[in-house]
């Protein structure tokens, strides 16, 4: 079946953002979508001028997202979905808003700034019957959805051991106390909520280990620390993992590490073999059979599968990364949203797409490492169902 793009809105990634930009090309490379709304600012001429840089047209620029959802549900062209960039503390209002005009939402991570709203959130998704979709990018590189494969194979056999590292350095020194935007609302516990460097990063890190293993973390012991003075948030994280299938794992996220970019690591062993992948060297995939040579297998090359396939744009040998890993994910969920409107069955499709559960899985991880830390590093269980946990900044340590 043929179907016409989306028409999408946006909320927030006006001037000089740097997420909604990424979101605003993934949508486009595939043609899937049609960018015709935008909520770009709260600063109504900065929304406007933002607007107009995109194509959009002056009457749906609005400085009120809440404005935005009423006023595009009552267009028999209104955007049959909004994507939300906003700082973490604003994803719970604004998802409101729209989930209450029966409107799909695609939503940054991670899913709220607190277990809290992303329980309530939860319940106003299933109440709705909206699409919820959290964009974990790099669980649409091809790579990955074929470590999923192998795992799901039994290639690896049972999962003995799960480690998962996200390392940069860029707020090794106190960039939030220049002019950089990113690293002011990422350092600021009322825009960013209970969590540093875990909810910007650590979250990804835990998002990637729970979808390529299968299994979830039931368990954790953590210690979360704020090397650079007067920082308010934890900005390194060092965390064990227990998980429900049986498997123990290790979690390494770090903001302060220099001579790290964007080191985003996972490696999973099994009783028969074991993989490593990295974000910078996306297209590579190693696979070790134990007692034989280790292989490597190429996005697109010889030993990649149907999945990772499906999601290669180009030949072998041409490099695909992050950008056609978010469009990858937005593929995805373009056929759900067509398969909902089409009164189809959505299941087929949405099983690779991070959803309002994977969100809340991410909070309830946030808040037992919080716990965890506060607690000088005991075991804490993620189903221990604390809603109202609060960040215990005063007992990060310095």
């Amino acid at each position: 079946m043929t179907h016409k793009r989306i028409r999408i809105g946006m909320v927030g990634g006006g001037d000089g953002a740097f997420i909604g930009a990424v979101h605003r090309i993934a949508t486009r490379i595939d043609d899937g979508y049609e960018l015709v709304a935008g909520a770009l600012s709260s600063n109504p001429d900065r929304a406007l001028s933002s607007a107009r840089r995109l194509g959009i047209n002056d009457e749906r620029s609005y400085s009120s997202f809440s404005a935005m959802a009423k006023q595009e549900k009552k267009r028999k062209d209104g955007i049959q979905a909004v994507i939300i960039v906003t700082p973490n503390h604003m994803h719970y209002p604004v998802a409101k808003a729209f989930l209450e005009q029966g409107i799909h939402v695609i939503c940054d991570k991670p899913v709220t700034k607190d277990l809290s709203e992303a329980l309530e959130l939860k319940k106003l998704v299933t109440k709705s019957g909206a699409f919820f979709a959290l964009t974990h990018n790099y669980t649409g590189y091809p790579l990955v959805r074929h470590a999923k494969h192998l795992v799901d194979s039994d290639v690896l056999g049972k999962l003995r051991v799960i480690q998962v590292e996200y390392a940069q350095d860029w707020l090794t020194e106190q960039a939030e106390s220049t002019d950089n935007k990113q690293a002011q609302w990422r350092t600021d516990p009322e825009k960013s909520g209970m969590a540093g460097c875990l909810g910007d990063i650590g979250t990804h890190a835990f998002n990637l280990a729970c979808f390529i293993s299968g299994q979830k973390v039931h368990q954790v012991s953590a210690d979360l620390t704020a090397f650079v003075s007067g920082r308010r948030l934890d900005d390194n994280v060092h965390t064990m993992l227990r998980f429900d299938g049986g498997a123990k794992g290790m979690l390494w996220s770090s903001q302060v590490a220099p001579g790290n970019e964007n080191g985003l690591k996972v490696r999973l062993y099994g009783e028969k073999a074991g993989i490593e992948w990295a974000q910078e060297s996306p297209n590579e995939l190693w696979l070790s059979l134990f007692g034989e040579p280790k292989q490597k297998i190429t996005r697109a090359g010889h030993g990649a599968g149907e999945e990772a396939n499906r999601l290669s744009r180009v030949p072998a040998g041409h490099p695909e990364g992050y950008l056609e890993g978010f469009a990858n994910l937005y593929v995805d969920i373009a056929a759900a949203i067509h398969a909902i409107e089409d009164g189809a069955d959505v299941r087929s499709v949405q099983g690779l797409i991070p959803s309002i559960d994977d969100g809340v899985e991410g909070m309830k991880f946030i808040t037992a490492v919080l716990a965890s830390s506060a607690n000088d590093s005991a075991w804490h269980s993620l189903n221990a169902h604390q809603p109202n946990a609060q960040s215990p900044r005063g007992k990060v340590n310095e």
